[in-house]
């Protein structure tokens, strides 16, 4: 298979009062077409911190990146900008959603500050929504969603772009276990059908049978790495396939149903918050660009349709 994602004796110091904190030392990794790999460890142990550097949202100290064959670590931000634009899909655990946009429109929203025409916009929209089932949730905006559907949202806006490498930063940290499993299962459906390299960090054992791969980290260094042979056990890899769909139900009476893999209450959600300045430098870190939003008085994000954004 070809490597598309490799990270070379990666290091990354920071200085602070107490002394220097080794976040991650002398990290060497390879992802391939094709291939899920989990990154495990416990809270602290620098699971973020090796997907910053391998996002290139974040500068090793030293040590090389190569993603898609080509040496990043020397770039300056606008060529990260674009390499990120191109290359890499982002899922994030708070889901990222804008609030005052609909499913639709945030899965779009790559699309339009990468200057995609309309109509090839709208259908790479429609073609990544039914890809995660939500294919008749495309006018809800997040506050409508549950979690598993939002997060299938920040699933279809990362993989919109068509990039070759998904990076997942915990996921599935904001679900119930149920919905976590169907969320880890379309994951590894994405990278086995359409040759993605994907990685994902977790602490969650259960989630951990999903992968292809195992990488175990703590206190910043690979301990472990092990080939998961129960990706290879018959109808794993097809189950997913079959609960996709399923999340299209309406997200109240049937969502409840022992049939849906997204069973959290809608009541235990906490509603999207509103862009904030914050959300916007993550979106600028991923694309190089601004999107066209404007901000009221209190710093929250105006609706470019010319809402007032509820809530803070």
């Amino acid at each position: 298979m070809t490597v598309l994602l490799r990270a070379s004796n990666l290091t990354r110091t920071y200085s602070s009062a107490a002394g220097d904190v080794h976040a991650c030392v002398d990290v060497s990794l390879e992802v391939s077409a094709g291939e899920l790999v989990v990154v495990r460890g416990p809270s602290g142990a620098g699971k973020s911190t090796l997907l910053n550097l391998l996002g290139t949202l974040d500068k090793p100290t030293s040590g090389t990146i190569e993603i898609d064959g080509k040496e990043v670590t020397a770039l300056g931000e606008d060529a990260l900008a674009t390499i990120r634009r191109d290359h890499l899909g982002f899922i994030f655990q708070s889901f990222g959603l804008v609030s005052i946009l609909s499913a639709a429109e945030n899965v779009e929203l790559p699309l339009r500050i990468a200057g995609v025409p309309a109509a090839e916009r709208t259908e790479r929209v429609d073609e990544a929504l039914e890809r995660v089932g939500l294919e008749k949730h495309a006018e809800q905006r997040p506050s409508e969603l549950s979690g598993g559907q939002q997060q299938r949202v920040g699933i279809a806006r990362a993989i919109v772009s068509r990039p070759h490498i998904l990076i997942a930063d915990e996921p599935t940290g904001q679900l119930d276990s149920r919905t976590a499993a169907s969320i880890m299962d379309l994951l590894a459906v994405l990278a086995h059908e359409q040759g993605l390299a994907a990685i994902v960090s977790t602490h969650d054992p259960l989630l951990v049978a999903r992968a292809d791969r195992v990488i175990d980290i703590h206190d910043g260094r690979i301990t472990a790495v092990r080939v998961n042979d129960a990706t290879a056990e018959p109808g794993d890899e097809t189950e997913p396939s079959a609960e996709v769909p399923e999340e299209g139900a309406e997200p109240t009476q049937s969502e409840s149903s022992p049939a849906e893999p997204d069973v959290e209450e809608q009541s235990e959600v906490p509603p999207t918050p509103p862009l904030t300045r914050k959300a916007l430098k993550i979106q600028r870190a991923m694309t190089g660009e601004i999107p066209i939003i404007r901000f009221s008085d209190d710093g929250s994000a105006i609706d470019p349709r010319g809402e007032t954004p509820q809530g803070g």
